[in-house]
């Protein structure tokens, strides 16, 4: 295997760096949930890829089938939607809660928030 034929393990790198960047060196609540939707869709490429077997088929087992076909495991689809679900749920949380600073501090900066939680 060359470098470039593992171009789906650097994609998952790029954007597993740019989602932890986000998270981490972003002051606004908003983009620092972008920056965790990022992060969950790099992990859910890396487990799709991963589960890809060379010559299977989908897990279904036909009356004819050889006896020697290899199926692929559907264990990480199912892992992967599931994973999706609760992503997307933490994500509606997460700017749920975004709203709710806003409202209450008028600004979703941490910075500002923090500031107005000294003087308080």
């Amino acid at each position: 295997m060359t470098i470039l034929g593992l171009y789906n393990y650097w994609v998952f790198i790029f954007l597993l760096a740019v989602g932890m960047y986000a998270i981490v060196a972003k002051g606004n609540y908003v983009k620092r949930m972008i920056g965790l939707a990022i992060f969950q869709a790099a992990v859910f490429l890396l487990f799709i890829t991963m589960d890809k077997v060379e010559g299977g088929t989908g897990p279904v087992i036909l009356p004819n089938a050889p006896a020697d076909q290899l199926y692929a495991n559907p264990l990480p689809q199912v892992l992967i939607l599931t994973a999706i679900v609760v992503g997307i749920s933490i994500t509606a949380l997460g700017l749920a809660l975004a709203i709710r600073i806003r409202e209450e501090y008028g600004s979703v900066e941490e910075a500002e928030t923090r500031r107005q939680d000294e003087q308080a």
